[in-house]
Parts: structure tokens; C-alpha cells; sequence
């Protein structure tokens, strides 16, 4: 049995310190799903640096991403600590370019 309230302060951890986090299947070079992939083409696309972890790797937070979110699907970006959502709402914005605005408008470093 996991211990929830050590798995969302591990995750509190990771969605602080970095300005944009991606909670995926597989890693950025390796997705293990086609949602992750399409998240990490948008990231990619939008030029920005950000974290990923691998849920695949660590099943306490596969599961406590989950309810820390309050969200029942991975992939799971965030953004200055805000979940901003699965992949069918990046690919939304990112279409609409709402998602290249807020990376903008947050600040959000450019990848090297």
C-alpha cells in the first residue's frame, strides 16, 4: 500500500522545482504510448526545456499522480506548479496556440 501523503509531497516536489513537468509512459526519446508521444511532440515543438518522469518506472506515482491531480490519465503536464492537463487538452491548445502563449507569458526557459 502506497503511502499518499509521501508520494504527493515527492510530486509537489518535482511540480515546484521545475517550471514545466511532464508525468508520462517512457521518456521523452522512448514513449511507451501514443498519448505520451504526442505530448512530448508538442513540448518539442514548442522549444521549451522540461522535466519528464517515467510513471512506468515508479508505480507510487503512477498511482498518486492520479489522485493528486485529480485527473485519471497520464500524460499530465504542468506548468509553474499548475496542472494544465492530458494530452487531448495540450493538443487543443497547442492548436489554438493557448499553449505556446502560457509557456510565453509563464517565463518558461527555451530549450538548448
Amino acid at each position: 500500500m502506497s503511502n499518499t501523503p509521501d508520494v504527493h509531497a515527492r510530486i509537489a516536489d518535482l511540480v515546484s522545482s521545475n517550471d514545466v513537468v511532464l508525468f508520462m509512459k517512457g521518456t521523452p526519446l522512448f514513449p511507451q504510448c501514443g498519448f505520451s508521444a504526442r505530448a512530448v511532440a508538442i513540448l518539442d515543438h514548442c522549444g521549451i526545456a522540461y522535466e519528464s518522469v517515467d510513471v512506468l518506472q515508479d508505480m507510487e506515482i503512477r498511482q498518486g499522480i492520479k489522485t493528486y491531480s485529480d485527473w485519471p490519465t497520464i500524460p499530465q503536464l504542468y506548468v509553474k506548479g499548475e496542472f494544465i492537463g492530458g494530452s487531448d487538452i495540450m493538443t487543443e491548445m497547442f492548436e489554438a496556440g493557448e499553449l505556446q502563449q502560457l509557456l510565453a507569458e509563464s517565463g518558461v526557459a527555451r530549450a538548448e
